[in-house]
C-alpha cells in the first residue's frame, strides 16, 4: 500500500485541525473561557495524536499526549485556561506545526527544535504537578506510558471484571488461577469474591471441570483492551466482562462526545470511544443474532450491552445521542470531496482548449452558412461556457482562508510591540481564485504588520490624541466590479506626508520644488528601499517590503491604492480580477489588430466624437477622456470610415479607447506574456481565437494610472 497520499492527507487534515485550534484559543482569550471552545482544542490535539499513532509518529504522540493532560484538568475546571496559558497552547501548535512540515518533507524522525519541545514540556507538565526533569526525561526515552496520581483515587483506576470461565478449560490445560495472577501483576487486586453457586453436589463433581467464577476489583492504569488480552485463549468458551470504574465512564462519555463524524453505527462508535472492544461487539451482535433467529422479539444493540453488562447505559445514551447528532448533520451538511490542485489545474486547461475550439467551430459554423450546424454549434457554445463557469467555481474558495491566520499575528506583534489593537475581519466568505489566494497571504501580512508597527500609535499617544487607548485594524474584502478589492485599514497616524516628502528628497527621488499632491507623495513609499522609519527594529524600517507588496499585487493583474488622512489613519486598498484563467471579454479591432478588454470593466459603447483639438469629448454633459488605441500601441494608420467609443470603468473612473471596430463577445482563456514582453505597458496577456489568431488583453488598470498621470500633468 503506498502511504504517500495517507501521509499527506495527515498534513492537511494536521492543519486544518492547527488552524482551528489557533481560532478557538484566540477566541477565548478575546471573549472569555468556554467550554465548547474547549472541548473544540482538546479534539483537535486528540485527533491529530490518533492520527500520528496510525503513522508511529511519536514525536507528535507524546508530545499531544502532554497537552491533552493539561486540558483535562482545564477540562475539568482545575486550570483556567488564561491568557498565559493561552499562550503555551499557542506555541505548542506552532511547535507542532513545525512537527508538521517535517512530515510533508520525509524529515518526521528528527526533531526540529528540540529546546523548544523541552521548554514547551517544562511549562506544561509544572501545570500537571509532575517533576518536569523526570517526566520529560520519560516522554523523550521511554514507549511506556506514564503514571500520574489522580487526585480523586489516590492512585490508579479501579475496574470491575465478571469471570466465567468455561467448565471445559481444565482439560484445556489452562488454570484459572494463571489468569488471575498475572491480573495482580498489572495492578493491585483490591477484592477477589469467589463464587460458588454453580459447583453440584460432592458425588457429581468432575475433577477436570471449572466450577468456579469470580468477582475482581483491579487497581490499575491499563486499558479495556490490555485487560480483556489477557483472556485471548479462554474468551470463545468463558464469559468474561470487564466494567470500567465510575471516573472512566465519564471520561468514556467525554470521549464520545469528541469523536469526529464519520462512525456512524452504535457499535463502531463504542469501539471507537474505547469502551467497548471489537471483541466484545462481535460477541454482542452474534447474541442479537441468535435472538432473531430463534424468533425471540429483535432487542436493539444497546440494549444487549446493558443486559450482558458489557456497557454501561449512560455510555450506551451518550453513543446514541452522538449517532443521532451525527446523522442530522450529515443530512444538513454538503458533501465535499478534496481533491489534488493539480487536477483542478488540468482541468481548467483543458476547459480552455475547449473553449478556443468551441470558437473555432462557431467560425467555420458561420462560413459554411448552415442553419443546422450554426444552431448545433450555438447549443454546446452554451454547454461550453456552463462548463466554464462550473469548472472556475471549483478554483473559487473564500478569502477568509488568507485572513484567518492575522488575529495570531495582531496579536503576538501588538504584545511584543505593547500596544493594544483589535482585529477586525468583514467579508471572510468573499471568494476569490485559488491561485491568487495562495500568493496573497505575503503581501497582506507585509501591510498588517506595517499598520501595527507604523500606523497604530502607543497607549500613551493615542490617550493623549483623545482616541481611545485600544488601536483597531479592519480586513474587508467584496466585490465591485467584477474584482475583488481588499481594504486594509486602522485608526492610527496616519502617513506622515511631509516626512515621506523630505526622505524622497533626500534620496534624490523628486526634487525639492516639485509640486505634487498627497496621494502622490503617498505612492513614493513603493519605491524599493524607501523608508521613514527612524530607527531599524524585527519588524520594519529597513526599506524592504512595500516595493515587493505592489509587485507581487501588480504580477496577479491588481493594483494597489493609499487613502490616509493624518492623525486619523491610513486604508490600502488592493484591487484584483475574479480570475486569472479564462473571463468574458469584448473583442475590438483597430486596423488588423485584435485586442480583447474585460467584459465587466465596460460601462458602454458610443460613436465616436470629440472635442476639436482634445482628446476628450461630451458624455452627456460630462467630459469622457479617450485613449487612441491605434496611437497607443503605434500601429501604422489605415483610412476607416466609421471609429467608435468603448467607455470602460475602472473603479470610480472612466474613460474612452477609440477603435476601428466592435466585434462583440467572446470567451477568452488568458494566456500570459513571457517575460519578454513584461515591459509592455497597457497589456496583461494574450488569447488564441477561434481563427487561431492571437489577440492581446488590455490591461485597463495600467492605462487608468498612466491617463490619470498624463492628465494630472497637463
Amino acid at each position: 500500500m503506498d502511504l504517500s497520499a495517507a501521509r499527506g492527507a495527515l498534513v492537511q487534515e494536521a492543519r486544518e485541525l492547527l488552524t482551528a485550534m489557533e481560532a478557538a484559543l484566540l477566541e477565548i482569550e478575546a471573549q472569555g473561557q468556554d467550554s465548547e471552545r474547549v472541548n473544540a482544542i482538546f479534539r483537535a490535539a486528540h485527533t491529530i495524536k490518533g492520527s500520528a499513532g496510525l503513522f508511529g509518529l511519536d514525536l507528535i504522540v507524546s508530545f499531544t499526549h502532554v497537552m491533552e493532560s493539561v486540558l483535562d484538568k482545564v477540562r475539568a475546571d482545575e486550570l483556567a485556561l488564561d491568557e498565559a496559558l493561552v499562550s503555551v497552547m499557542l506555541r505548542c501548535g506552532d511547535y507542532l506545526g513545525q512537527l508538521i512540515d517535517g512530515i510533508e518533507h520525509n524529515e518526521d524522525l528528527a526533531d526540529p527544535d528540540p529546546s523548544t519541545r523541552s521548554h514547551l514540556l517544562d511549562t506544561l507538565n509544572a501545570l500537571l504537578g509532575v517533576p518536569n526533569s523526570a517526566l520529560a526525561a520519560a516522554i523523550s526515552n521511554s514507549e511506556e506510558p506514564i503514571h500520574r496520581e489522580d487526585p480523586a483515587t489516590g492512585g490508579s483506576e479501579q475496574w470491575h471484571l465478571s469471570l466465567r470461565f468455561a467448565p471445559s478449560v481444565l482439560t484445556h490445560g489452562l488454570d484459572p488461577m494463571s489468569f488471575i495472577n498475572y491480573l495482580s501483576g498489572l495492578g493491585e487486586m483490591t477484592s477477589v469474591y469467589v463464587l460458588t453457586d454453580g459447583l453440584p453436589d460432592p458425588e457429581h463433581m468432575d475433577p477436570e471441570q471449572c466450577y468456579l467464577g469470580f468477582e475482581i476489583d483491579l487497581k490499575t492504569d491499563a486499558d479495556k483492551k490490555q485487560l480483556e488480552s489477557v483472556f485471548d485463549f479462554v474468551r470463545e468458551d468463558s464469559q468474561i466482562r470487564i466494567l470500567p470504574p465510575s471516573t472512566k465512564v465519564q471520561e468514556y462519555i467525554d470521549l464520545i462526545g469528541s469523536l469526529p463524524e464519520s462512525p456512524q453505527k452504535l457499535g463502531e462508535i463504542l469501539v471507537a470511544g474505547g469502551c467497548l472492544t471489537q471483541k466484545e461487539l462481535d460477541e454482542a451482535l452474534s447474541i442479537q443474532a441468535a435472538n432473531k433467529s430463534v424468533g425471540a422479539e429483535a432487542a436493539k444493540l444497546g440494549e444487549v450491552l446493558i443486559q450482558e453488562n458489557m456497557v454501561q447505559p449512560t455510555v450506551v445514551a451518550a453513543a446514541l445521542t452522538k449517532q443521532k447528532r451525527n446523522e442530522e448533520r450529515r443530512s444538513q451538511e454538503q458533501r465535499v470531496i478534496k481533491i489534488e490542485a493539480g487536477k483542478l489545474d488540468q482541468l481548467i486547461t483543458l476547459v480552455g482548449e475547449l473553449v478556443i475550439a468551441s470558437a473555432g467551430a462557431g467560425i467555420t459554423a458561420n462560413k459554411l452558412r448552415q442553419s443546422a450546424m450554426i444552431e448545433a454549434v450555438n447549443e454546446v457554445s452554451g454547454l461550453v461556457e456552463q462548463i466554464r463557469d462550473c469548472a472556475l467555481d471549483l478554483r473559487m474558495i473564500p478569502i477568509g482562508e488568507v485572513f484567518q491566520r492575522f488575529p495570531r499575528v495582531v496579536r503576538d506583534v501588538s504584545q511584543e510591540l505593547g500596544k493594544r489593537i483589535n482585529l477586525v475581519i468583514t467579508g471572510a466568505d468573499t471568494e476569490l481564485d485559488k491561485s491568487m489566494v495562495e500568493k496573497l497571504g505575503d503581501p497582506l501580512l507585509h501591510i498588517v504588520r506595517n499598520a501595527i508597527d507604523h500606523g497604530i500609535e502607543s497607549v500613551e499617544r493615542r490617550e493623549a490624541a483623545g482616541k481611545s487607548a485600544e488601536g483597531q485594524i479592519k480586513l474587508h474584502a467584496f466585490h465591485e466590479s467584477g474584482c475583488v478589492v481588499i481594504e486594509v485599514s486602522d485608526d492610527g497616524g496616519g502617513l506622515n506626508t511631509e516626512r515621506i516628502r523630505a526622505k524622497a528628497v533626500e534620496r534624490g527621488m523628486i526634487s525639492a520644488d516639485a509640486v505634487m499632491s498627497d496621494s502622490e507623495i503617498h505612492q513614493l513609499i513603493f519605491a524599493a528601499g524607501f523608508s521613514t522609519a527612524e530607527q531599524v527594529t524585527n519588524l520594519s524600517g529597513r526599506g524592504v517590503g512595500m516595493d515587493v507588496v505592489k509587485r507581487s499585487i501588480e504580477q496577479l493583474r491588481g493594483e494597489i491604492e493609499i487613502n490616509s488622512v493624518q492623525g486619523q489613519g491610513c486604508c490600502l486598498r488592493i484591487r484584483l480580477p475574479l480570475t486569472l484563467a479564462i473571463i468574458d471579454g469584448f473583442q475590438v479591432g483597430v486596423g488588423p489588430s485584435t485586442f480583447v478588454i474585460p467584459l465587466d470593466m465596460i460601462d458602454e459603447c458610443i460613436e465616436f466624437s470629440s472635442v476639436e483639438g482634445h482628446d476628450y469629448t461630451d458624455l452627456r454633459g460630462q467630459v469622457l477622456p479617450f485613449i487612441r488605441l491605434r496611437e497607443y500601441f503605434e500601429l501604422p494608420a489605415v483610412a476607416t470610415k466609421r471609429e467608435n467609443i468603448v467607455v470602460v470603468k475602472h473603479g470610480s473612473r472612466k474613460f474612452g479607447l477609440v477603435v476601428d471596430r466592435l466585434m462583440g463577445e467572446a470567451q477568452t482563456v488568458i494566456r500570459p506574456l513571457s517575460k519578454m514582453f513584461s515591459h509592455v505597458k497597457g497589456i496583461s496577456g494574450s488569447s488564441i481565437l477561434g481563427s487561431g489568431e492571437v489577440a492581446l488583453i488590455l490591461d485597463i488598470t495600467s492605462m487608468t494610472h498612466e491617463l490619470r498621470s498624463t492628465t494630472s500633468q497637463a
